[in-house]
């Protein structure tokens, strides 16, 4: 997300990305006329100060892509709190829906605000305290104020079930039955703490915690990474003339045996239930939107080393005993990979795209004229 300049902007804006079904339908809804910074510009210090000791659980409940209204005094606190939720994954792609400034003129305000099916995976930015009432059934519901620089952190507050949320309760605070699987990082927090004492810059604050939030996500993920690499077949079982093998698919119950000497603990001196958040993690749009960007990848990579291979080998070989049909199919395949690989689809050195092509005129030089003529057109 870039700088916005100060200008109307349409409530809803459509992502052009494509993106898999379920997994990601990002649309931002900010109020006009206003400026916001780009993500990396975030004061996420003095977004998150006021509820600094729920942070951990705050990035929880990002990872876990659960419902979240973010009830703020102004459309700028808002939007710079529902931007400071959203980026607290880096470097995970956020894969939920997130509205840093909903009113009730919006389009989905009904389908938002029903009781008869489950609150949607959003992060949702309001100031009206109608929607106090109206979404009182969700499950998570956090209260900010107007950002204040002076003074100490607040000490430690109690989560509160949203039910006890009331209209004219005006501290910051998060209402939610959740229970963290994690224990709260208190060396971080005294940390911070230490720094406002010290009149520490906000900057360097807010590098702090994104540092934290970014070491956090990159232990929770790590494990995923290398469990979904050995889910790729060997390089040695791919063969030239063969359909490529397929991908392993991907086994929860293996994945959480791996955790046992290869999981976050080797990175992260975090204690909690490591396993129940992964078990949660597995039901969420973050996981869906993860694995497929990263089956999709390895995909690519498969045919990518299939095509290597093909290039490699010695293919008037394979041609000596080949019937006309399984020629120009070969012919055909190659054409189909290496338009893919020129738009840059798949991940191939340009050698190896000059040695296709090399093999496309071969092959097709073996034929009659007649099947030269239909294969390359005057």
């Amino acid at each position: 997300i870039g700088v916005v300049a100060s200008v109307h902007i349409p409530s809803r804006v459509d992502k052009s990305e494509s993106s898999p079904p379920k997994q990601c339908d990002q649309e931002n809804l900010l109020p006009a006329p206003m400026v916001l910074a780009s993500v990396h510009e975030l004061d996420l210090f003095r977004c998150f100060r006021p509820v600094l000791t729920h942070v951990q659980t705050l990035w929880e409940l990002m990872l876990l892509g659960e419902p979240l209204l973010v009830l703020a005094p102004s459309p700028d606190v808002s939007s710079e709190m529902v931007l400071a939720l959203t980026s607290c994954l880096q470097p995970l792609r956020f894969c939920c829906d997130f509205r840093p400034y909903f009113t009730i003129h919006d389009s989905e305000f009904k389908e938002f605000t029903t009781r008869t099916q489950a609150p949607p995976n959003v992060v949702l930015g309001v100031t009206n305290p109608f929607f106090i009432k109206t979404l009182q059934h969700w499950p998570h519901i956090l209260r900010v104020g107007e950002p204040k620089m002076s003074g100490d952190l607040p000490k430690q507050v109690k989560l509160k079930k949203p039910s006890r949320l009331k209209t004219l309760d005006t501290k910051p605070g998060l209402y939610t039955a959740y229970t963290a699987y994690l224990h709260r990082d208190k060396a971080l927090l005294k940390r911070l703490l230490k720094g406002v004492q010290k009149k520490r810059p906000s900057d360097v604050q807010s590098a702090l915690l994104r540092r934290h939030l970014l070491e956090l996500t990159q232990s929770f993920i790590i494990p995923l990474e290398h469990y979904m690499a050995s889910l790729m077949p060997l390089q040695k079982s791919i063969t030239p003339w063969k359909t490529p093998p397929q991908i392993h698919p991907f086994s929860q119950d293996d994945f959480l045996r791996s955790l046992e000497h290869a999981g976050p603990q080797l990175t992260c001196i975090l204690k909690g239930d490591w396993l129940g958040l992964y078990r949660r993690f597995f039901k969420s749009p973050h996981f869906d939107g993860w694995y497929r960007q990263r089956h999709k990848e390895m995909a690519l990579k498969l045919e990518a080393l299939h095509l290597e291979a093909i290039c490699e080998a010695n293919i008037e070989t394979w041609m000596k005993d080949k019937s006309e049909v399984e020629v120009v199919d070969l012919v055909l395949k190659l054409r189909e990979k290496l338009v893919r690989a020129q738009g840059h689809q798949l991940p191939v050195k340009e050698a190896t795209l000059q040695r296709a092509q090399l093999y496309i005129e071969t092959v097709i030089g073996s034929l009659p004229k007649d099947l030269q003529a239909v294969l390359c057109p005057p």
